[in-house]
């Protein structure tokens, strides 16, 4: 397997990877920026119209609502198509979405249940990320340079963190909702463009029985083999316990530390800045002997911070919390993919990260549990709760992800 011995041969690899890597690491650096500009844009909408926590959480939460229903689907069903045509497809579907909100909301008549049914359909470009974009980049870079080309892509995935909460929290102030949204629509058409200049292609695979036949088979696979099982608990752990909490930061923002639209979207971005750091030190520097060190304890790390900036009194305090869940949060990120990729055989790699995405898909779970807390007990104390919660259940599980 793959060691990078230096700096020097780091370089190198990354001067070598093909075209076909950037061009997929562009789409998902300008979904993602599309997705936080949105999450924060509507987050603060959402809230300031209804005042309430929980439904800013369940906004949210919707947009994963499809990775926990039809990621296996999904994992099965992507052997039998064009992954660059099915990219594609989806992508221009939220492009038309973000362009129907764009114009309700121009015309005043921009309701929430608009924003809840627009979270699910974007949850369908998510449900998709695992199984067909990042299956496609692992393809064109080859097993030995897949670590390094995961890192690469959360390194896009938490720049945008950086940009686009801010840019969100930015436009809205400035050209109202439908100027996010509009935004979102444009880059999403740039996205299609990169998605149809990919040159390489993976033939589709003949059909071999029924889907959900073999969807149940994907899971039983995955539960058997020691290393993806335990990735996958630790995975539902981090989505039941830590992301969540994202969806608190414009509530404490808001109420805690008392902060306008711009504030919210700044301090959210913060959170990117660490990821970015921690994430180009593992596209620089990873071996696979760090593989469970980087992954279990970037969870740790992860739900260690998030409760420190719910107690945080002040924006500075906070925002150097949410520095740390990044570095934390890239870790995790990083590895979950690689680690499943490597282990699952060549003919079931796709099958097993659809698996993936279903316990990616739990978090909704956690984002209807932190909201519903936080409207009891408060925000800050709900996400505090929360990742004390986590911490534990990341303790009770460790005769599993020691085997990682």
């Amino acid at each position: 397997m793959f060691r990078p011995a230096s700096a020097v041969s780091a370089r190198l690899m990354l001067n070598t990877l093909p075209p076909d890597f950037w061009r997929l690491w562009s789409v998902g650096l300008i979904a993602s920026v599309v997705r936080w500009v949105e999450m924060v844009a509507v987050g603060v909408v959402v809230y300031d119209r209804t005042g309430s926590a929980f439904t800013v959480a369940l906004i949210t939460m919707l947009r994963m609502l499809p990775m926990g229903l039809f990621g296996a689907f999904v994992g099965t069903l992507a052997d039998r198509f064009d992954r660059r045509r099915s990219l594609a497809a989806v992508t221009l579907l939220l492009a038309l979405t973000s362009g129907v909100l764009a114009a309700i909301a121009a015309a005043g008549a921009l309701e929430v249940w608009h924003l809840a049914v627009a979270s699910l359909i974007n949850g369908i470009g998510w449900v998709i990320d695992i199984p067909v974009r990042r299956m496609l980049m692992g393809e064109s870079v080859g097993r030995e340079r897949m670590g390094q080309a995961m890192a690469l892509d959360i390194v896009a995935s938490n720049a945008s963190r950086m940009v686009g909460p801010a840019l969100g929290g930015f436009l809205l102030a400035g050209a109202g909702i439908e100027g996010a949204f509009g935004m979102g629509a444009l880059m999403y058409v740039a996205a299609i463009i990169a998605t149809l200049s990919i040159e390489a292609r993976i033939a589709p695979a003949a059909a071999a029985g029924a889907v959900l036949a073999r969807t149940i088979e994907s899971f039983r696979i995955a539960l058997a083999d020691r290393r993806i099982a335990a990735t996958l608990s630790v995975t539902v752990i981090f989505n039941l316990f830590g992301w969540p909490f994202t969806s608190m930061i414009p509530v404490i923002g808001r109420d805690q530390l008392g902060l306008g639209p711009e504030g919210v979207g700044i301090l959210t971005s913060v959170d990117g800045v660490g990821a970015c750091i921690g994430a180009l030190a593992l596209a620089w520097a990873l071996t696979p002997r760090w593989h469970r060190a980087g992954y279990v304890g970037g969870v740790a790390l992860y739900l260690t911070a998030l409760a420190a900036f719910a107690l945080s009194p002040a924006p500075l305090p906070a925002g150097l919390a949410l520095i740390v869940t990044g570095i934390g949060g890239a870790g995790f990120a990083t590895l979950q993919t690689t680690i499943v990729y490597l282990a699952a055989p060549v003919e079931l790699r796709s099958r097993m990260l659809g698996v993936l995405s279903v316990c990616i898909g739990t978090g909704p779970l956690g984002f209807l549990w932190l909201g519903w807390l936080a409207d009891r007990i408060g925000a800050p104390e709900a996400v505090a709760v929360t990742g004390g919660l986590g911490l534990t259940a990341l303790a009770l599980t460790f005769p599993l992800w020691r085997r990682i």
